[in-house]
């Protein structure tokens, strides 16, 4: 969420940066629903001050012994009034605060400017593309079954049998692991959330299409970044404490609404998928450092695991609704000769913590913090990767030397 206060001193500053990511930001809508709620606030304060005034006198009359019906009448007046004015002032504040809700948030001043995923920048390359591999993950090995997961569940989704779920899970525990050597506390979450953690991280109202909702009002979680940045919602953290960084493994839910027939294949796009995620809870001096620290965690993974890959910096156009800076990390995905986005590493600067009302306290008083976040691994991105960039072309699928300890063998045979 944006300062309101930032809004009013800087609107044309703000308009003009928020039409660079596609948003219209209506100059008369925003001014003339602020200005009514100035005018009701003046009126409340005025009508409480009257009533505060009224009561002292009417206190005073009824010590006295004195005639005070006639009082009862203009104080029960100046009620009635003051009710229906802070019951107007109520709504046009949930109004504010909806359109501010609606608001993405201000691209950082060095994301380059661009409408779409063409203008994002490469930033750098990583790792040597060995692998002649024209053969997806499917075509290579039968354990990754759609169709039994269609009978079970529907479209996208997947079973994994054997060995490949034994190489999913031991991905799962190296990296979690790397995120502890990284100085990430490990929590175990739920996965479903309410509303108002989901407001917190800016998934609601806005793409409420995109998550699956249960019958007691509550969601599945797209992301572990819901409840690790919401473990500190409403808190008031010390200067000294930050950064903070967290960690989580947790399978993932999304509706991939608007997204039909795009990447049905295979693990690509699924409704459920896993995924290491990391937070960092920064002070705002540091977050963009902290961002490329998070950025080096998640490629970490990737170089251990011997995979080659690609850095982007994402234009102002393509940035997410609650990111003011992002890199995406980009695996090489041989059968379909491209970097598939694997991880997204975002700097979201105070936004998320004005909506989830997160502060630290300094010796200048408080502040909310900055939160980062970003994917180590997405997990079923991974594998895929991994089967399709280590594929001997026969029947073997190589295991790196950093998985051998977790999966028990170099090799995994899939005739």
């Amino acid at each position: 969420m944006l300062d309101i206060k930032n809004l009013r001193d800087n609107f044309k500053d703000i308009q003009i940066s928020l039409k660079k990511r596609g948003y219209d930001l209506n100059e008369a809508s925003f001014k003339s629903l602020d200005d009514y709620r100035k005018e009701l606030q003046i009126e409340v304060e005025n009508l409480q001050a009257e009533r505060k005034k009224l009561s002292s006198e009417f206190g005073k009359l009824k010590a006295s012994g004195e005639e005070t019906s006639d009082l009862k009448k203009v104080i029960d007046k100046k009620n009635s009034d003051l009710e229906k004015k802070d019951s107007e002032l109520q709504e046009v504040l949930k109004n504010l605060n909806n359109l501010l809700l609606d608001m993405p948030n201000i691209p950082h001043d060095s994301v380059p400017e661009g409408s779409s995923e063409e203008d994002n920048k490469i930033i750098s390359k990583h790792g040597e593309i060995i692998s002649t591999n024209t053969l997806d993950h499917l075509e290579i090995t039968k354990k990754i079954d759609t169709e039994l997961a269609a009978k079970l569940s529907g479209s996208r989704f997947a079973v994994l049998e054997g060995d490949l779920a034994k190489l999913q899970r031991s991905l799962i525990t190296f990296m979690l692991d790397c995120a502890i050597q990284n100085g990430y506390k490990e929590y175990y979450v739920p996965f479903m959330a309410n509303e108002e953690s989901l407001t917190g991280t800016g998934q609601l109202p806005k793409f409420e299409e995109d998550l699956f909702k249960t019958s007691d009002k509550l969601y599945l979680i797209p992301t572990a970044e819901v409840p690790l940045t919401n473990l500190f919602r409403n808190e008031f953290l010390n200067e000294e404490d930050l950064p903070i960084k967290v960690t989580s493994h947790t399978p993932c839910f999304r509706s991939e609404a608007g997204s039909y027939g795009k990447d049905t294949r295979g693990l690509i796009r699924q409704h459920q998928f896993e995924k290491i995620e990391l937070v960092q809870i920064t002070h705002p001096d540091d977050s963009m450092d902290c961002l490329e620290n998070l950025l080096k965690n998640a490629c970490e993974i990737l170089d251990k695991l011997e995979l080659p890959y690609q850095i982007i910096e994402l234009c102002t156009g393509d940035l997410g609704f609650s990111s003011a800076k992002t890199f995406d990390i980009e695996v090489w995905m041989p059968s379909q000769n491209k970097y598939r986005e694997i991880s997204s590493c975002s700097n979201f600067t105070d936004f998320q913590a004005r909506r989830s009302n997160i502060k630290f306290k300094s010796k200048e008083g408080n502040s909310f913090v900055h939160t980062i976040n970003g994917s180590g691994l997405a997990v079923g991105r991974c594998l895929i990767a991994l089967i399709e960039n280590n594929f001997d072309g026969k029947d073997t699928i190589n295991i790196p030397n950093c998985l051998e300890q977790y999966f028990g063998s170099n090799k995994i045979k899939i005739s």
